[in-house]
């Protein structure tokens, strides 16, 4: 008798274990399902590379990215409406000037970059350009060079806030319009990325890209002085002199865009349909292991640990994504 008590006991305590296991919160649970993510056509390569990583950690979920310019991807949420997790941006302040507050509440600054001036050995004066004569072979005659869309990618208006530097810097006086000068509408793409393979095919002779970019493709490219290129914190009073207007969050609408650092963001998106998958690559990407080892492999500085501007906008942040940030303007 005693031993079939022991066993009723025995099952009772069983059957408790199963359904407290079965009723554990789904937070333990893997995430699974698709995750849309609209980003800077700069991060192509890392988040390509970041994919195929939390992929194969996370095989129930489906990373779907679209990559373009950070403008037009903002758009993608704010005019076109489209389904969206998470969004990275190549110019930190496109989130906060198209985003926040109405469709996302934060923005983390995970990454920074620079402006290099790209080209290859088929590009007219291959063998001759160099850091102090780079603006002279722009306005030649025949030589090929182009930038992306100010309106749609900031690598587009951070290449004209560079031209506007070295005018000032070289202390050539109009040196701005006569480069724009030797620069034909065509040759404005509506995204950096899509100047590789104009380079790359021998239609283009130069073009202004970020230096994570060149390294990433095996481009040859000119280094310019902190005092332009845009990847030197410690000189943003110097940036904030060139000023570039670009379109604004309504048709009609303009902003301007200060010269700055360059440094990256990221934000998931408020009404995120799949908010815990998304939550999970945020925290694989914002990983000093994960997701940052990887921009750093591919020739992007990350910002180790990540940034947010204040304690406030910290406490706002999913409790997973709080110990990877620090509070830093």
């Amino acid at each position: 008798m005693e031993k079939s008590f022991v066993k009723r006991v025995f099952a009772f305590f069983l059957i408790l274990a199963a359904f407290a296991f079965l009723s554990l919160p789904q937070a333990f649970a893997e995430p699974k399902g698709t995750v849309v993510m609209f980003h800077a056509g700069s991060l192509t390569m890392p988040f390509e590379a970041m994919e195929k990583e939390f992929e194969a950690r996370y095989p129930g979920v489906d990373l779907q990215r679209e990559a373009s310019g950070s403008q037009a991807a903002a758009r993608k949420v704010t005019d076109l409406n489209k389904p969206c997790d998470i969004m990275a941006s190549a110019d930190f302040k496109v989130i906060d000037k198209l985003l926040i507050p109405k469709h996302a509440d934060w923005n983390i600054r995970f990454a920074t970059n620079e402006l290099v001036l790209c080209y290859t050995d088929k590009s007219k004066f291959a063998k001759e350009v160099n850091a102090k004569n780079w603006y002279n072979i722009l306005q030649r005659k025949g030589v090929v060079w182009g930038h992306s869309d100010p309106n749609l990618d900031p690598c587009g208006y951070r290449a004209l806030m560079v031209l506007q530097l070295a005018e000032k810097y070289y202390k050539k006086p109009g040196l701005y319009e006569k480069i724009l000068a030797n620069r034909p509408v065509e040759n404005i793409r509506p995204k950096s990325v899509e100047l590789v393979s104009l380079l790359q095919t021998g239609n283009m002779d130069y073009a202004w890209e970020y230096r994570s970019v060149a390294v990433q493709h095996n481009l040859k490219y000119v280094s310019l002085p902190d005092k332009i290129n845009l990847g030197n914190y410690k000189e943003d009073p110097y940036y904030s002199q060139a000023v570039v207007k670009v379109t604004g969050k309504k048709p009609g609408e303009y902003m301007e865009m200060k010269g700055a650092s360059t440094t990256y963001g990221i934000t998931l998106i408020k009404n995120a349909p799949n908010q815990e998958a998304a939550v999970a690559f945020l925290e694989y990407m914002l990983n000093p292991k994960g997701g940052l080892k990887i921009l750093k492999d591919q020739g992007q500085p990350p910002f180790i640990p990540c940034r947010v501007p204040t304690q406030k906008m910290k406490s706002t942040l999913p409790e997973k994504l709080q110990k990877l940030v620090e509070v830093k303007d």
